[in-house]
């Protein structure tokens, strides 16, 4: 019975995931030009992540189901070279140095541990585990030398959730956490923009956040408040802000990827934002891959909204493309399984919620 209807019972479930997916990524890109219509905005940005988005994770999907191994420890590899040879992955002036302190190396790094611990966890044989296994610390090792602390930290929360997940029956729980964690992170950046912290913690943060960026932050959350349906239209922050203008190396960004959305998407934006974000925490609850591999793309990709929720890191194209590939990576359906599914214990793996 197990047999006969598993496949079945798969298959929707992605055709689900996947039907989501699209109307998620649609209406993003739907809303972007409605909003850039309203307000004569440019939402070239906004159409050039979502395609990065969407390519990245059909390639994943694809490459992930033909060389379940191969792919994520290509992409791995791929991510610690853009991180180490490529200091400007975005053209026009960077924000204080290259990438920021919470950048785009930092996403890199962290999607590249990520892709790394997905690839040992699909190795068949225990020395090709342990090779990956070093491979993604090597990536943890080297986000520390090149001086990204965020990524070091990052990439270590990875190795960590990794090695928990292996430990783990159910997946559900951790997905929750994790998705709790960005809300609590979005939410005391919201919070420091609209100056309701203590005094204490604001200063501490501030120091790390540096002055500049709070400022640009309070710019985007005035601009939310004046047009909270339809914002001001997207990439119109830099002709409104003042504090952009002041920069030394202005890029026209709040270096906030809700903010930013808030300020020139209204309420749908930053809506549409987090629906983007379910859907892939979903579509990882869904996957048939096992829970270590699941959980593990979800705290790299969780990594990644946390870095972009206090910087820059979704405007560069490379860590979109990453992230959908590493998102569909962990979705993908590997065709060697075919063979194991006619067996009837070929169902045994992780948490995988009834269709």
């Amino acid at each position: 019975m197990a047999s006969a209807t598993g496949p079945d019972a798969d298959s929707e479930r992605r055709n689900v995931s996947d039907a989501a997916g699209i109307v998620v990524l649609g209406s993003c890109a739907a809303w972007s030009l409605i909003s850039a219509a309203l307000h004569d905005g440019r939402p070239e940005g906004v159409l050039l992540a979502v395609l990065a988005v969407a390519a990245g994770y059909a390639s994943g999907r694809i490459s992930g189901a033909l060389v379940p191994v191969a792919a994520p420890c290509a992409g791995a590899l791929a991510g610690l070279g853009l991180a180490l040879a490529e200091p400007h992955l975005a053209p026009g002036p960077q924000f204080v140095v290259p990438l920021g302190h919470a950048g785009a190396s930092a996403a890199l790094l962290t999607l590249a541990a990520g892709s790394a611990c997905c690839a040992a966890w699909a190795a068949p044989a225990p020395a090709l585990r342990l090779a990956l296994g070093l491979l993604a610390a090597g990536i943890t090792v080297t986000a520390a030398v090149i001086g990204s602390s965020e990524g070091f930290v990052l990439c270590t929360a990875v190795l960590l959730c990794s090695v928990a997940a292996g430990r783990l029956r159910r997946r559900g729980p951790g997905i929750a956490g994790l998705g709790l964690a960005t809300v609590l992170v979005t939410g005391v950046t919201w919070a420091l923009a609209g100056d309701v912290l203590p005094g204490g913690l604001t200063a501490a943060l501030e120091g790390q956040l540096t002055p500049h960026r709070i400022q640009l932050w309070q710019d985007a959350l005035h601009m939310a408040h004046q047009d909270s349906s339809t914002g001001v239209g997207p990439g119109r922050f830099g002709e409104l802000s003042s504090a952009a203008a002041e920069a030394l190396l202005p890029d026209g960004k709040p270096h906030s990827a809700p903010l930013q959305l808030a300020a020139e998407q209204g309420i749908v934006g930053v809506l549409l934002l987090a629906a983007a974000y379910g859907w892939i925490l979903h579509a990882l609850w869904r996957t048939t891959r096992s829970t270590p591999i699941a959980l593990t793309a979800a705290a790299a990709l969780t990594g990644l909204a946390l870095v972009a929720s206090v910087g820059n890191a979704l405007s560069f194209t490379s860590v979109s493309v990453g992230a959908g590939f590493l998102a569909g990576l962990a979705t993908a359906h590997p065709i060697a399984e075919d063979a194991s599914r006619s067996r009837p214990d070929a169902h045994a793996r992780g948490d995988r919620p009834a269709p």
